[in-house]
């Protein structure tokens, strides 16, 4: 994480980056996927692609990237990028 913190240069930003090697976050945030899809790419158990605004300890915003074709939310992860999260945040 701290490689990809680095490369994204992400320095002395409020953003976080944080792993989940035994997906205990993942389950506990019940972002576990679930869905089949190829088993080459190894979905199952994998942790859905979403962003979430917390403060001071309380979630505020979740958003999930994800659709019936895409449950990877590879193809359109829009709603979890920063313009998304961002308009999420002001409408708050």
């Amino acid at each position: 994480m701290q490689a990809w913190a680095k490369d994204q240069k992400i320095g002395l930003t409020k953003i976080t980056f944080m792993g989940d090697p035994a997906g205990e976050l993942t389950k506990a945030l019940d972002m576990q996927m679930t869905h089949p899809g190829p088993p080459s790419v190894g979905i199952i158990g994998r942790c859905k692609r979403h962003a979430i605004h917390v403060v001071d300890g309380e979630i505020k915003t979740v958003a999930i990237s994800e659709s019936e074709d895409d449950p990877a939310g590879d193809n359109n992860p829009s709603a979890t990028l920063a313009d998304a999260m961002i308009a999420s945040i002001k409408n708050y």
